[in-house]
């Protein structure tokens, strides 16, 4: 399973935010790159980079910061955060960024993000589908920083963009996101026993390592982890144990 370490960005700072509340939000650096560079050290790939300045108001608000973190490391990025435009995924793409991540859009605007897939293919593309689940246990698809539970069910959100080429689906339960109470594995094996070829990471609520292994073990391909990187709960010595080659 690939570990994704995760930045969260608010007014040029590394931040975190507690099930999505810009009022419970955890100051980490005021030096995102250098954060970034130390992820760059663990055993990993990618790092996951969202604006949240983008993501509350559509404009996005850490672009030099963002610039930076891609030239000052080697690794992919996966950028997210206001990206509502055709524009402005050429724009990130042409800066360096590996894959954009898109989010409410996919749910309000779907017939446009199904045009992206097919026009930049489905290993460029992510969809974040952020999910609050029923009484019934019923994934329901929650947008605008998750200040509204749609009608529409994580499932019938998939089936509308499995032919459109999509591969890469980040979700998250937003009851668990920042709240370090341990990650939804039944959420994701559900997803995975649906859609077996999507290339799932699982977001929110992972804790430790054992958290990760638990991950792994029920076959999730990828996993990002921010709070718990941030405050030290993973050592990288457990990051590493993850490698295909550990």
């Amino acid at each position: 399973m690939r570990i994704i370490p995760a930045i969260d960005l608010r007014g040029g700072r590394c931040v975190r935010l507690e099930q999505g509340d810009f009022a419970r939000e955890t100051v980490y650096s005021d030096d995102p790159l250098a954060v970034a560079r130390r992820f760059g050290a663990l055993a990993v790939s990618e790092l996951h980079v969202v604006d949240l300045d983008g993501a509350r108001t559509g404009t996005q608000a850490n672009t030099d910061v963002i610039r930076d973190i891609v030239a000052g490391t080697p690794l992919e990025i996966q950028l997210g955060g206001g990206i509502r435009s055709a524009e402005r995924l050429e724009h990130w793409f042409a800066t360096g960024v590996r894959r954009c991540v898109l989010g409410s859009l996919a749910v309000t605007a779907p017939e446009q993000v199904r045009r992206w897939l097919c026009v930049y293919g489905g290993d460029r593309i992510v969809l974040a589908l952020d999910v609050s689940l029923r009484a019934d246990g019923e994934p329901m698809l929650a947008t605008d920083g998750w200040t509204r539970t749609t009608e529409t069910s994580l499932w019938e959100c998939l089936d509308g963009y499995l032919e459109a080429g999509l591969r890469h689906v980040l979700c998250t339960d937003i009851s668990r996101d920042g709240a370090l109470a341990g990650p939804n594995v039944e959420l994701y094996q559900r997803v995975l026993a649906r859609y077996a070829g999507l290339k799932l990471q699982a977001s929110g609520g992972v804790r430790h390592a054992e958290d990760l292994r638990s991950l792994a073990r029920a076959g999730v391909p990828a996993a990002i982890t921010g709070r718990a990187l941030l405050d030290g709960r993973i050592a990288a010595t457990e990051v590493a144990s993850f490698r295909p080659s550990a």
